[in-house]
């Protein structure tokens, strides 16, 4: 295991003369772990997930990347190689089917594969959608059958680190225990996977916890 994300004294807030939602956090992510990031409503964990990802800039200190500085980084780069992203509402276009969907995903990336569609359909399948679902509309999918499309569209790329914004809240008990487990062998593949979960359920499947404790002042 290594060190692929680590934060020092980072802050962010809305404007200057607003409380802190973060304040001084220093924490470290290592390869092939669950993170799971916890707090009440407002605690921050969007925002964090938001300046993990590059759509935010810290208000102060720092994101290092595998050693880097991020605002060091090319954002285009750093959202299209290093990181990747899962969200609650799954974020898919409903016009397409699950592997277009994916497709689409390596498009913009600008990775180059032999075969586009083959190298979509390697990954559905690797986290668990069936051959049959594949050229199914994302409209005619179960919500775990579209939090894996989800999941595999993040993958496209092959990032190092996995970002998931509560990517069992829309789920049952059932389907949440099975996306987590997709998750867990991601992290025993070397990837770090950072999930903000309000559920105790995920929170006792991930190694780390980590707690937020929301607005500070100044």
């Amino acid at each position: 295991m290594e060190n692929v994300l680590e934060l020092k004294d980072l802050s962010y807030s809305y404007t200057k003369n607003s409380p802190k939602i973060i304040n001084g956090l220093n924490l470290s992510f290592d390869s092939g772990k669950i993170y799971a990031v916890v707090g009440k409503s407002g605690a921050g964990k969007t925002t964090l997930l938001s300046l993990l990802s590059g759509l935010a800039k810290p208000t102060g200190g720092s994101i290092l990347c595998e050693g880097k500085d991020i605002s060091k980084i090319d954002k285009y780069k750093y959202r299209s190689k290093y990181v990747g992203v899962i969200f609650q509402s799954f974020n898919l276009l409903p016009y397409l089917s699950a592997i277009e969907n994916v497709m689409l995903s390596i498009d913009v990336s600008g990775i180059k594969v032999k075969n586009k569609r083959e190298y979509a359909k390697e990954i559905l399948l690797k986290v668990k959608l069936e051959e049959d679902e594949l050229d199914r509309g994302i409209l005619k999918l179960s919500g775990g059958q579209q939090q894996r499309v989800a999941i595999a569209r993040a993958l496209a790329y092959n990032p190092q680190i996995i970002l998931a914004d509560e990517p069992t809240g829309n789920l049952d008990l059932d389907t949440q225990s099975e996306i987590m487990n997709v998750l867990r062998m991601l992290a025993d593949e070397g990837k770090c996977v950072i999930v903000v979960t309000h559920s105790p359920d995920v929170s006792k499947l991930a190694d780390c916890v980590y707690e937020l404790k929301g607005k500070q002042k100044k």
